[in-house]
């Protein structure tokens, strides 16, 4: 089986009679020690095998593939792991949605996917859920309760949907920025002067830098620089100066003191080492 959320998700929504019985976990009584409670409210679907619950509604019960369970805020259910068995887990914060897959074995529980989406737009999702807390007084309404399931799981699926487009489109808009500063690093670039050709915010232009994780605009710029000053030393006799204006540096003090920081040697002094070890290999015939 796929343990793909989004996957799992749209098997569902585009084949609706999957769904089988749906459940309702139990909001009164003595609460178990043991049993899974939280404040938010939670949708436990069986995947494969079957599971038995002793948190439902009316009496203990026996979940099989494609039975859904709704815990509602403060709810609790108790899931007695004893035959294999593979579940999805929705948990419905107030922030985001939390995804969980996971798989007992018959002798230890596995997270075979965890995924998180945060709740955003039309409020479609809260309108479901509160649906679903009115069922709870008619559980016996099982056309009903399946409908809004998988409305539920479908809106669930856009809003994953969404959040992949989304960074989608900021890694495409990343990539494009890169690009320009590639071609046009001789030029006064400067963070507000990039963000404006992009018609976005010089924050978000330097939020795009930090999620790559690998270095910040000023430092890209600056190693873009530096990676053309080093070809322009090695194949060309240009002054330092002269190679510090072709590589966007205005202050060519400047641009040797950054050269040495990330070579430990002068331009000159990177230049003269370069050409001694090229001398040196064609007097060995390499």
């Amino acid at each position: 089986m796929r343990h793909d959320i989004s996957y799992l998700l749209s098997r569902i929504v585009n084949s609706p009679t999957l769904l089988r019985h749906v459940f309702f976990s139990s909001t009164t009584g003595a609460i178990p020690d043991v049993a899974f409670q939280v404040p938010f409210p939670r949708l436990e679907i069986v995947l494969e095998g079957q599971l038995l619950d002793s948190g439902i509604v009316g009496e203990q019960a026996l979940m099989t593939e494609h039975d859904a369970l709704f815990v509602p805020a403060g709810g609790w259910n108790f899931p007695q792991w004893r035959e294999p068995v593979t579940t999805l887990s929705i948990l419905f914060g107030k922030q985001q949605l939390g995804f969980s897959v996971q798989h007992w074995d018959g002798a230890t529980l596995h997270n075979l996917n965890k995924e998180h989406v945060a709740r955003r737009g039309p409020r479609v999702g809260s309108f479901l859920l509160q649906a679903l807390n009115e069922m709870l007084m008619q559980p016996h309404e099982q056309s009903t309760a399946r409908l809004i399931i998988a409305s539920l799981l479908s809106h669930c699926a856009d809003l994953l949907g969404s959040q992949i487009q989304t960074a989608s489109r900021s890694q495409a808009l990343f990539e494009a920025i890169r690009e320009h500063i590639d071609t046009h690093y001789a030029s006064p670039l400067t963070r507000e002067s990039v963000a404006q050709a992009f018609y976005i915010s010089p924050n978000y232009l330097s939020h795009l830098f930090q999620k790559s994780g690998v270095m910040g605009f000023n430092e890209y710029l600056n190693h873009t620089r530096l990676e053309h000053a080093r070809a322009l030393l090695k194949g060309y006799d240009l002054k330092v100066k002269e190679v510090a204006h072709a590589c966007g540096f205005v202050d060519s003090n400047y641009f040797c003191r950054l050269f040495r920081k990330n070579t430990e040697r002068s331009p000159s002094e990177y230049r003269r080492q370069y050409h001694s070890q090229l001398t040196e290999k064609k007097l060995n015939g390499e």
